[in-house]
């Protein structure tokens, strides 16, 4: 499965470059020259952004096991820099901060629970944003194919939010433990309990409904602040737009990024996507792909640093289990 996701990630990236070929390296790179303070603009606006995810993502803990927002911030941080910049699927990332967030001191079960909520609420509220968007683009132009195409996407998200939510169900619960018993057999009792345990979290979260729904009210928030970034580039650029063109731009360009999770950074499918929308207000290829280019550069700015950091707190952790077994045979 790595080779495979590390194929994948370097035919991204060859359709990426492939597509700046195509454009014109030229035209591009002109396009990220004339962006000048955009591209800072984008950082502060992309950093925004994922301290407001994290923040959201802190309100779905009971309030006696909330980790601070600062940690949920920073591991926030880690999630989004590990799909973007290493060559595992777009949910991989999740997986890794459910990991730091167990070596912070948080239950193992609760950690896991807390992530997958996040994310679907993240989803939900990113549907409804595509949802905003295909409306916009129907009220501002006639571009029948354009509308087609995005409306299959979202539809065919609607199976796959109801699939992800029922399986955190009692429903889900029994098929996976159905399933288990045939894998393992004598020793189902060993996957139960953390089986158990888990939904016993995601029940605690989902109880907690104040905390579910102001965590999807700031997922909503920031995903209509997102796109402001599309805003800010194409203005500074020289293509000045309203606010509803790049709401158009951003949300089916997530929409696009979400129908790709199995793709490392979404690689060539941002390129691409952002091509196609932006030639429907007129933007040329060359644009647009400088635009995705700048759009990578958060990526670069926040998410280096937090892999940096992740690596930090594993090794501390490798240490402490050194340490330990040290002190035990010393014993």
């Amino acid at each position: 499965m790595g080779m495979i996701l590390k194929l994948v990630w370097f035919a991204g990236g060859c359709a990426a470059v492939g597509l700046i070929l195509w454009s014109g390296a030229g035209p591009v790179f002109d396009a990220i020259a004339a962006a000048g303070w955009g591209v800072l603009a984008v950082v502060l606006l992309r950093g925004v952004a994922v301290s407001a995810a994290g923040i959201a993502w802190s309100f779905l803990f009971p309030a006696g096991l909330r980790p601070s927002a600062w940690t949920c911030v920073l591991i926030r941080f880690l999630r989004e820099g590990a799909n973007a910049l290493l060559p595992i699927t777009q949910i991989g990332g999740e997986v890794i901060g459910a990991r730091v967030l167990t070596l912070r001191g948080a239950p193992p079960s609760l950690a896991a629970a807390s992530v997958i909520v996040d994310v679907l609420v993240q989803a939900v509220t990113q549907f409804l944003f595509a949802a905003i968007g295909l409306a916009v683009l129907a009220s501002v132009r006639e571009e029948d194919a354009i509308r087609g195409t995005a409306a299959i996407v979202i539809a065919a998200a609607v199976p796959a939010l109801g699939g992800f939510y029922l399986a955190q169900r009692p429903v889900g619960q029994r098929i996976i433990k159905a399933l288990l018993r045939r894998v393992v057999g004598e020793r189902e009792w060993l996957s139960f309990g953390a089986i158990d345990a888990l939904y016993a979290r995601l029940a605690s979260i989902y109880a907690n409904r104040k905390g579910v729904m102001t965590a999807a009210c700031i997922h909503s928030l920031v995903w209509l602040f997102g796109a402001l970034e599309v805003w800010a580039m194409l203005a500074f650029m020289g293509y000045p737009s309203g606010y509803p063109e790049a709401l158009v731009v951003e949300s089916l360009m997530q929409a696009i990024r979400g129908a790709a999770f199995a793709i490392p950074g979404a690689l060539g499918a941002q390129e691409g996507g952002l091509v196609v929308l932006c030639a429907i207000f007129g933007v040329p290829a060359g644009a647009a792909l400088a635009m995705s280019l700048i759009k990578r550069v958060p990526d670069l700015v926040f998410g280096i640093p937090s892999l940096v950091g992740w690596q930090v707190v594993e090794g501390r952790a490798l240490l402490g289990l050194a340490a330990s077994a040290e002190g035990g045979r010393g014993r």
